[in-house]
């Protein structure tokens, strides 16, 4: 399986990721062929895989590391992702992922689904089978409770000019920097259960994903289509309104007011508009500014790490994804 460029500076971790999509691919045992190659079809298009990625990294701070535990916790992260993606795309009415389509647009919302639904079993299939501890598998359904919660309270908030930052920054944290904080915590749960090293990988993992949806909340504004795999401008459309938008409406409400209440009908021409006073406004360096901000609380944190080579690796992925164009 060919792993995303980002990878190929890091032999060590690329290795991981190759075993560990082989073990997801040989879990995946539903019947539909159709969909089976579909959702084969999603770990091959170049994700990024950074969810695995760090559970991985942080497994590598264990003297006594489990390999195929290490590797099946690796992959029930990624598989638990890939579920929620899967609704994402249900509830977006998005058509494309990694400029592939959609299983929704492929074979209907109700197959999409139940495929969802699916994998969250096939993701506790892994963790029931190689995870040690009650524990990790208690905290990785609390982790799938959190996400949930983020994802409703951001259709709650769809279209909602009202909302304020810190309704964003509670959306954000249960939607994506709770799982980057489960994957952190549960590769270091194997080296040390309950430990301050376990919390301390939790917390950086948080941050990581604050840092990471914050970059991608820009770069639905600044990215081609094409290096992203999915339609830029696509959260103003569906109403979802993320910090370079509401910096812009707290600074220039009465400006930008009018092109959010157009909902779903604003054009091409408006949507370049509305950019246009998100850069004027200084949205966009607020909103990069905030990013900043986590990015550095965790390199900070993972300074205080042990030193093994694993932190090398920590630092260097970490400010390479906060600050990517990708």
């Amino acid at each position: 399986m060919e792993l995303h460029p980002l990878w190929d500076d890091y032999p060590t971790i690329q290795k991981e990721l190759q075993a560990t999509l082989s073990l997801i691919e040989d879990t995946i045992t539903i019947r539909n062929e159709d969909v089976r190659d579909k959702i084969n079809e999603m770990l091959t298009s170049g994700g990024k895989l950074l969810r695995p990625a760090y559970s991985l990294l942080f497994s590598l701070f264990s003297e006594n590391r489990n390999p195929e535990k290490a590797r099946a916790i690796a992959a029930a992260i990624e598989v638990l992702h890939m579920a929620t993606l899967v609704h994402d795309d249900v509830i977006d009415g998005s058509d494309k992922r990694r400029n592939r389509d959609t299983l929704n647009v492929t074979y209907g919302n109700r197959v999409a689904i139940y495929t969802g639904d699916y994998l969250f079993t096939v993701a506790f299939r892994l963790l029931q089978e190689y995870a040690s501890d009650i524990n990790l598998i208690e905290n990785n359904s609390e982790g799938i409770e959190k996400i949930l919660i983020g994802e409703l309270q951001q259709m709650d908030r769809r279209y909602n000019t009202n909302m304020r930052m810190r309704d964003y920054l509670s959306q954000i944290q249960g939607k994506t920097a709770y799982l980057f904080g489960l994957s952190c915590y549960s590769g270091a749960y194997e080296v040390d259960p309950d430990s301050r090293f376990s919390r301390q990988a939790f917390q950086i993992g948080s941050n990581i994903g604050m840092a990471f949806q914050i970059m991608d909340d820009i770069l639905d504004f600044t990215a081609d289509d094409t290096k992203v795999g999915k339609p830029i401008f696509q959260d103003i459309k569906n109403g979802i309104y993320t910090a370079p938008v509401l910096y812009t409406l707290k600074k220039e409400p009465k400006k930008i007011l009018p092109f959010l209440e157009k909902g779903k009908s604003i054009t091409d021409k408006e949507l370049q508009a509305l950019y246009a006073l998100v850069i004027d406004s200084g949205g966009l360096n607020e909103a990069k500014n905030l990013a900043d901000k986590y990015t550095r609380k965790a390199l900070k944190q993972i300074s205080k790490l042990p030193n093994r080579d694993a932190k090398k690796l920590l630092l260097k992925i970490t400010e390479q994804i906060t600050h990517r164009n990708f």
